[in-house]
């Protein structure tokens, strides 16, 4: 009966077709995603190679810089780039300048913004529409407008001289998208949740620290993890707001890698890169999968 069917319609199952028919349809598949795949490949390249030349350029000397071809390897694995880079060029100094500036503006970005998040998406007050407009209209701001009069107003209260100019300015640009994004999270939180707390008797400080915040730990990481690159790489707001290499962030101090006359020490330049870039690589890694969580939190109403 099986074979008088197949014979009717004029089709062969696949287990019975013959054997030159399966490597043609396999090498048809793989035709198919070759294109992905040397995209894919390309792409890899594109992103990993930079990484490997600048770390095998952290090993090279002043010499070999400027008399071999840029894809040479280095003659020896020494670390003395770093040790330089590391006394010699402050990059001790340039690193910890960046973590004072960095980590009290990343707290109040975070606190202030998840908060006001909270208060714009969860609570119910009459103008709350008009004030998440406000702070959009923030996000459409360009930083270079507001660096002169922020550098006068800093000038004439006296904070001139200190990090507290970065620490301010980081906050207040920071907020706009962290409030945003925030409000966008929590409007995916089911607002069963914050009633059944309010029968039961929680006020709304105590909601917001005990079932608001850490419904939405994950997005917190994600919103903190992008400003941290931003303030962590900013380069215009530090140079304008910094007026001695006591106070360079690391992004500035890189501009001090400068010998006699002037003259680029490469080396130690390319050593210092790599300790930023790794640093940075490595918190990323660590912290990818929960910022992957976070994104996906942000894009499915609860």
């Amino acid at each position: 009966m099986t074979t008088s069917t197949a014979s009717s319609t004029g089709t062969v199952p696949s287990h019975l077709a013959p054997p030159a028919a399966r490597p043609r349809r396999n090498t048809g598949r793989m035709l198919r995603g070759l294109p992905v795949k040397v995209l894919v490949a390309l792409l890899l390249i594109v992103e990993i190679y930079p990484l490997v030349w600048l770390f095998l350029g952290s090993f090279k000397t002043q010499q070999e810089f400027l008399e071999s071809p840029t894809w040479a390897l280095p003659s020896s694995f020494s670390f003395d780039n770093y040790v330089e880079a590391w006394t010699t060029g402050n990059i001790a100094t340039y690193v910890a300048n960046s973590l004072i500036a960095t980590l009290p503006s990343l707290f109040l970005i975070v606190l202030l913004g998840v908060a006001a998040g909270f208060a714009l998406e969860v609570m119910v007050w009459k103008g709350r529409n008009g004030v998440l407009l406000a702070f959009l209209a923030g996000i459409m701001v360009p930083g270079q407008m507001i660096l002169l009069p922020l550098f006068s107003a800093y000038f004439q209260v006296g904070l001139t001289g200190t990090l507290w100019p970065l620490i301010i300015t980081y906050t207040a640009t920071g907020l706009p998208l962290t409030v945003f994004m925030m409000a966008t999270y929590f409007r995916a939180v089911p607002r069963e949740v914050f009633e059944a707390s309010t029968l039961d008797g929680a006020g709304i400080i105590r909601s917001f620290f005990l079932i608001g915040f850490p419904m939405v730990r994950n997005a917190v990481f994600t919103v903190a993890l992008v400003q941290f690159f931003f303030i962590w790489n900013d380069l215009l707001i530090a140079l304008t707001f910094t007026n001695s290499s006591d106070l360079s962030t690391i992004q500035v101090g890189l501009l001090n890698f400068t010998g006699e006359f002037g003259a680029v020490q490469y080396g130690p330049l390319f050593a210092a890169i790599c300790i930023n870039v790794f640093g940075t690589l490595v918190l990323y890694l660590f912290l990818n999968q929960r910022v992957m969580k976070g994104l996906a939190g942000g894009a499915v109403k609860g």
